[in-house]
């Protein structure tokens, strides 16, 4: 099973209809099963809100599967920051990456993070993600 995180910046392009939003819904199309933080949901909203965009959401919550600890991400994050020094909506992310790596990684074949961030990007390939 094709497993990934998928970071806020992939729904903003698709949802405000970025240039390249064709590509990242083509790639996220090649995978079983989507994961992301419930921050992305105010992530998304704030930019359609910001942006004024009426086409609405469509079925993007649909594609994704919550990750949604019952405890601290205090082990993850000091994981992430041994990595680098994201901001925090970009480090909560990378923690919670590493959260559900934790929680189905041997369940598996290939565990992506998808984002359009570079710098969110290169954190999470020093913490043994597949980056497309």
């Amino acid at each position: 099973m094709k497993v990934a995180y998928v970071d806020s910046s992939c729904l903003v392009a698709i949802v405000a209809s970025e240039p390249g939003y064709l590509d990242v819904r083509a790639r996220l199309s090649k995978f079983d099963k989507l994961f992301s933080s419930t921050l992305l949901e105010a992530e998304i909203r704030s930019v359609v809100l910001r942006k004024s965009i009426t086409g609405g959401l469509g079925n993007v919550w649909a594609w994704l599967t919550w990750v949604v600890p019952k405890r601290r991400l205090t082990r993850e994050i000091n994981q992430v920051l041994g990595a680098g020094s994201p901001r925090g909506s970009d480090l909560w992310h990378l923690a919670s990456a590493v959260f559900m790596r934790e929680r189905i990684g041997e369940q598996v074949s290939e565990l992506s993070f998808l984002t359009l961030d570079g710098g969110q990007a290169e954190i999470a390939r020093s913490l043994g993600f597949r980056i497309l």
